[in-house]
């Protein structure tokens, strides 16, 4: 790598979610001494996970189901991402009218069946855990997926273009205000299952920039999500900018589920909810198995 190449910005991409906005504000912004300089994109899930692939950036937010396909390339960071409990995306079905409850029909997986369900992408660990979770609780399996941006699903279930909706993020918190019910929670089934926390959004960054960058941007990430942690009201302007419409309450909602123990540092549990998803997923034919080592920090 040259001269030029290592004191150029890192170029970074990552939603404009409340919590990847409160953890990378003092980072982005130049208040975290001796971090490595950033050139950030905003982009959600489905698109970074793509630019993933396509080896697009040099740092990015992207879906844990997407990790055997680019670690080759890229290394998982052990800080900045979104593990937790209690946390885990939703399959949301419109409600009876009057009621919190299903329309009428089948209830539990069953009303799955041969139906059609929105998901916010087909390489995000939210599906991935609805594929687990399907396969145990959907008798003959759901019909048709359709994907669209994870903003578009409730009023798409709520209209009737879609019979349910996988929904991810702040929705936990506002899904009774488009008149849906809750029919199933991919966290509570995986917890339930495992005993381990809810693996979903990792950070990853290029090989290439050498353990010595990385080393200083795991570093820095760490200094960052203190720096919010410490002072939340410094980092409340970046996460209202980007959080464009959503009530700040809903906001601080969202950051208090999602920026836990885990965003600091993965830690032994944490890693072994990644294991546990990425090893389980390949033996039921769902996703490559990870080489050795792939999961390892340089």
């Amino acid at each position: 790598m040259t001269t030029s190449e290592r004191e150029r910005p890192l170029r970074i991409a990552y939603s404009p979610c409340p919590n990847d906005t409160f953890v990378f504000d003092a980072l982005a912004h130049g208040r975290v001494p001796d971090a490595p300089a950033l050139d950030v994109t905003f982009a959600d899930i489905d698109i970074t996970n793509g630019m993933a692939e396509r080896g697009e950036s040099d740092v990015l937010k992207v879906s844990y189901a997407v990790l055997p396909y680019v670690l080759d390339s890229y290394a998982l960071l052990p800080c900045g991402g979104a593990l937790g409990r209690g946390c885990g995306p939703l399959v949301l079905t419109r409600a009876a009218a009057g009621t919190d409850g299903p329309a009428d029909g089948p209830v539990g997986g069953a009303a799955l069946a041969g139906r059609t369900v929105a998901v916010p992408s087909e390489r995000s660990t939210a599906y991935l855990l609805f594929r687990l979770w399907a396969a145990e609780q959907v008798p003959g399996g759901v019909g048709e997926i359709v994907v669209m941006p994870f903003h578009e699903i409730m009023p798409a279930v709520r209209d009737g273009k879609v019979d349910a909706g996988l929904v991810i993020h702040e929705a936990r918190f506002t899904y009774r205000d488009y008149g849906l019910h809750k029919l199933a929670d991919m966290g509570e089934h995986w917890e339930a299952t495992t005993g381990l926390p809810i693996p979903l959004g990792a950070i990853i960054a290029k090989r290439s920039l050498g353990s010595g960058t990385l080393d200083r941007l795991a570093g820095s990430i760490r200094a960052s999500v203190r720096a919010a942690w410490d002072d939340p009201e410094a980092s409340r302007p970046y996460v209202m900018e980007h959080a464009q419409e959503m009530d700040p309450s809903v906001a601080d909602q969202h950051i208090g589920l999602y920026v836990n123990e885990f965003t600091a540092e993965l830690g032994e549990d944490g890693y072994a909810a990644v294991r546990g998803l990425l090893t389980r997923a390949a033996a039921e034919g769902l996703l490559p198995p990870l080489g050795p080592g792939a999961l390892d920090f340089p």
